[in-house]
């Protein structure tokens, strides 16, 4: 899973968001290391729908008109909230052992 998909999907762990909320939670949450642009991050969405990790959905509630083109709202699957939860507790055993190799678990710099 590429830095960005993991991002994407971490964004819509808070629920459904349409992409430009997905762009800035990205661009927020790395950080500032990930600015995805609108046509890198919609075919990242693509393809996570087509992985059946992602999928278009309604909005809750009631929503303030929008100008221009009605937005697109899209949410986690199931299969994407565990697919998500692999590759959190993956990052997480990498961490550890580079935290390990480098000495910093024991408190060295």
């Amino acid at each position: 899973m590429s830095n960005l998909e993991y991002h994407v999907l971490l964004a819509l762990a808070n629920g459904p968001q349409h992409g430009y909320a997905i762009k800035d939670a990205v661009t927020s949450e790395s950080d500032g290391t990930l600015t995805p642009l609108p046509a890198t991050l919609y075919r990242v969405v693509a393809r996570l729908m087509t992985e059946g990790l992602v999928a278009e959905v309604e909005p809750a509630g009631t929503l303030p008109p929008h100008p221009g083109l009605p937005r697109r709202y899209y949410g986690l699957t199931a299969p994407g909230r565990r697919a998500l939860g692999v590759e959190a507790r993956r990052l997480k055993g990498a961490a550890r052992l580079a935290e390990t190799r480098l000495g910093t678990i024991r408190g060295r710099p």
